[in-house]
């Protein structure tokens, strides 16, 4: 078995919305149907019991070592904690070649289950050890470095059920909720309100402390200290007891509580200046720790916070309690769970030392031995709920602590009595507000039931919209796939969402555009481009040319569309490239936009295409059909049911849903020349029906297309026409059979004495698709050039011009043929010969750089 081209699938894809790793296996021999591999199931299984039904044992002779290797990924992830439950193996058209799909949750753990599945399947067929248990910890301590932590995941978690999209930024937590213009982000539990002063001033208690003073919120007294001698100077000013902590510490390090002496004071100031530089002394208050969470002008979540401790049994040392407790499964080394392991260190030996107590002391039944003087859950601490005990004007006084900050988000720490009861009742203060608190106490209290805090956090972000809905953050996303016409629809497209005032990010063949401007050249019609648009901060709507490479490669760059357009599939394009072979197989991939169109959304599809009808069935939104034919069968059908259909008449372009109808005159699509260019027809009643779909106004729809013509600055390569001389020019990127039929029923309008055609041909076409494209155009050109260009795309020396040549072997039309090795100098002979009435077709490779010649031999000319 060789496993080979390892892919991630980070968006919907062909086989599933799922993110899943993709990999090509080959199998030799036995291995394509396990049955002929004597025990190697019985062995496989015992070295992975978990299997379980996977595996389905009366089907062994249609399962090969590639579903082997499918099963075993997919269950070591699910065994080491993975939400994972998609796997697909499939054959490809060639014996012995599988392709399997696993899903994953975190790419990097499902990558090293892929590794560890293929070491399992070949430890059972070669009868060697394999270390179960090794693997499964790999993967899970991985699986918990990665992942989001419970505050950041809690976060997202909200977001999601509010249908706001996200994107990890980085392996931290650092997240973005929301695309283009709406975009916010969180790191853990701050947010793009989140203040950097207001951060800067939580981290200095002495000024917090003095900022709350001001604004009348009880706070202990103290002052910051120089050294260890100032420290017990300062505690004798306070008055003991007192605490001592440094200036800007977090989580609980470095602090030192309920310091009664001395030799205390000394000892906890040489503590706390391990962790920071700059150390504080202030008064101690009695009573219980307490965690008040606020977020924007509420308090949310409150807790009680209790010191690590256990509780003697009368059998079981200190240090055997700590470790019961510590296997609790609930508690981890780090913050991934709702608990944190109690730390045995000198701390806690020190705090037991105070207690009277050893590590190898048996406590009596019900004697509580405490491990720290804090009481922070990163220390092992616990925490009980007591949000609805929160007096009022307890809750107040914590709302006004983190707006005097200024803070969005606040843990606000007080030491009081009692919750039920005012501070200035019973002589209790907030000892500190901190700048991103973590949220695992409330999310999952020790004790008491969990806060909605991430929903409250994300209702802080996104706020209702006027309407009263919940924002989802979301821009209008438009994704258009096909074989044809997808550039000129997308910036079709493009041009009405600017006619409407918005601001428009745009990837298509031809690169990526931001408000018009070009950001990135190149084939830039895959996810990742995709992607970056809708990072971008001035991008109001997107438009995605999204061609079938970048589907396969890594699936879509988004999670859903509010309109996908499938323009036409014909008969295909690229076949035979990553095992699709077939036109049906080429729709599935294409039909992927479709499958993932918003509930609410619309597919606008091509009603004269049978294979783009097919997808209306896969749609979860409306589905809008177009044809130039008014009487398509799909087209009246869909019309019948009032649905919404766009098609021509001899005036121009007819929306019409139920009795309800809008008309556009082609007088005002100069795209379609007054309608005689028919592809130009399709791809203007595409943007329609997809203005439409997006509600916009009739005026913003007509305007925008009557602003668009085909020239070399607004589609580049898209039925450019020049005037050379007295002839007519038309340069266009038509590559493919469809293209060539479409472009021969363009010209077979346009008057004309004598026709030529400049073309080549990309060499990972299959042969007869290369010789299909000059069948066509043998039929309506009477001269030919053909000219080998710069990228043969792995063909030899002349393969291509070959080809080309075979297929006018038997050419109505075309008498005259030329070879030439060069595309301008191809342009240039053929230039040379046009006389005036004629008509010249150049199919152009190079378009940027083609354009600019024709335009230069044009301004020779005049």
């Amino acid at each position: 078995m060789d496993v080979s081209r390892i892919r991630a699938l980070r968006g919907p894809n062909l086989w599933s919305r799922h993110t899943a790793i993709q990999a090509i296996v080959s199998c030799n021999g036995d291995e394509v149907a396990i049955a002929n591999l004597p025990g190697f199931e019985t062995r496989l299984r015992e070295r992975f019991p978990e299997l379980g039904d996977l595996i389905p044992s009366d089907h062994l002779d249609t399962v090969s070592m590639a579903h082997a290797l499918e099963f075993c990924a997919l269950g070591l992830q699910a065994q080491a904690g993975c939400p994972v439950t998609f796997s697909r193996t499939t054959q490809t058209v060639e014996a012995g070649i599988y392709q399997v799909v696993v899903e994953y949750s975190e790419e990097d753990v499902g990558r090293l289950a892929f590794e560890y599945a293929e070491k399992l399947c070949l430890a059972a067929l070669n009868d060697t050890p394999f270390d179960l248990d090794g693997t499964l910890k790999e993967l899970r301590d991985l699986d918990e470095d990665i992942r989001l932590g419970p505050s950041t995941g809690a976060i997202v978690a909200a977001a999601q059920a509010r249908g706001i999209p996200f994107r990890r930024l980085t392996q931290g937590s650092l997240v973005q909720f929301g695309w283009g213009s709406k975009q916010k982000r969180i790191q853990a539990a701050e947010t793009s309100f989140t203040s950097a002063i207001a951060e800067s001033i939580a981290q200095d208690k002495e000024l917090t402390k003095k900022l709350l003073h001001a604004s009348g919120v009880a706070v202990p007294y103290g002052r910051p200290v120089d050294d260890e001698d100032d420290a017990w100077v300062a505690a004798q000013e306070v008055g003991l007891p007192v605490v001592v902590k440094p200036q800007d510490g977090n989580q609980g390090k470095g602090i030192s509580v309920n310091l009664t002496t001395e030799e205390q004071v000394r000892k906890a100031y040489r503590v706390a200046i391990e962790f920071r530089d700059d150390i504080m002394v202030e008064k101690y208050l009695p009573g219980h720790d307490w965690r008040l969470l606020v977020i924007g002008d509420k308090l949310i979540a409150a807790a009680r916070r209790d010191p690590p401790l256990v509780i003697g049994d009368g059998t079981h040392t200190v240090r055997q309690l700590v470790d019961i407790v510590n296997s609790d499964p609930r508690r981890s080394d780090g913050h991934a769970t709702s608990l944190t392991k109690i730390r045995f260190d000198d701390i806690a030996v020190a705090r037991l030392a105070q207690q009277g107590f050893t590590a190898d002391t048996v406590p009596g039944r019900g004697v509580r031995v405490i491990l720290r003087n804090n009481a922070n859950l990163s220390t092992g601490g616990t925490a009980t709920d007591v949000t609805d005990d929160v007096h009022p004007d307890l809750a107040a006084a914590a709302v006004a602590a983190a707006q005097t900050v200024g803070l969005d988000i606040a843990g606000i720490d007080v030491v009081c009595d009692t919750i039920l009861k005012p501070l200035e009742d019973q002589g209790g203060g907030i000892v500190e507000v901190n700048a991103a608190p973590g949220l695992r106490m409330h999310l999952d209290p020790s004790f008491g039931k969990g806060r909605a805090v991430g929903e409250a956090i994300v209702g802080m972000m996104f706020p209702n919209g006027p309407n009263g809905k919940p924002e989802n953050a979301r821009i209008p996303v438009v994704a258009i796939a096909g074989t044809n016409g997808k550039t000129t629809t997308s910036r079709l497209i493009g041009r009405i969402f600017e006619a409407n005032g918005q601001r428009v990010g745009m990837t298509s063949t031809d690169g990526v555009y931001i408000e018009g401007r070009q950001i990135d050249n190149g084939d830039c019609s895959g996810p990742r481009s995709a992607r970056n648009v809708l990072m971008h901060p001035d991008v109001d709507a997107a438009v995605f040319e999204t061609a079938r490479g970048g589907v396969l490669r890594e699936g879509l760059g988004f999670d859903m569309c509010d309109v996908a357009v499938v323009t036409n599939i014909g008969i295909g394009d690229h076949l035979g490239l990553n095992y699709i072979t077939t036109v049906d197989e080429l729709a599935v991939v294409k039909r992927v936009i479709v499958e993932n169109v918003s509930p609410k959304g619309m597919a606008v599809l091509n009603a004269a295409d049978p294979q783009v009808t097919r997808m209306a069935a896969h749609c979860p939104g409306n589905v809008t059909f177009f044809a130039r034919d008014k009487a398509n069968p799909v087209l009246a059908t869909h019309r019948a049911q009032n649905k919404r259909v766009v098609y021509a008449n001899d005036e121009g372009i007819v929306c019409q849903e139920g009795r309800k109808s809008y008309r556009i005159p082609f007088s005002a699509i100069p795209l379609t020349r007054n309608g005689s260019i028919g592809f130009q027809v399709e791809n203007a009643m595409a943007a329609t029906a997809t203005g439409w779909a997006l509600g916009l106004d009739w005026a913003v729809i007509e305007k925008a297309l009557a602003g668009f013509v085909s020239d070399a600055a607004t589609a580049p390569g898209r039925f450019n026409v020049f005037d050379y001389k007295g002839a007519t020019l038309i340069a266009d990127y038509g590559h493919n059979p469809d293209a060539m039929q479409a472009l021969v029923q363009a010209v077979e309008g346009m008057k004309s004495v004598r026709r030529s055609v400049v073309i080549s041909g990309a060499g990972d076409r299959r042969d007869d698709d290369i010789r299909q494209q000059t069948e066509i155009l043998g039929q309506a050109f009477d001269d030919a050039i053909l000219y080998q260009d710069a990228c043969q795309r792995g063909r030899e020396d002349g393969e291509v011009v070959a080809l080309l040549r075979d297929g006018l072997k038997h050419a109505k039309r075309t008498k005259r043929i030329d070879q030439i090795t060069g595309e301008f100098k191809a342009i240039d002979l053929a230039l040379e010969r046009l006389q005036p009435g004629d008509l010249c077709l150049i199919l152009i490779d190079q378009v940027e750089e083609a354009l600019a010649h024709i335009t230069r031999r044009i301004a020779e000319a005049a």
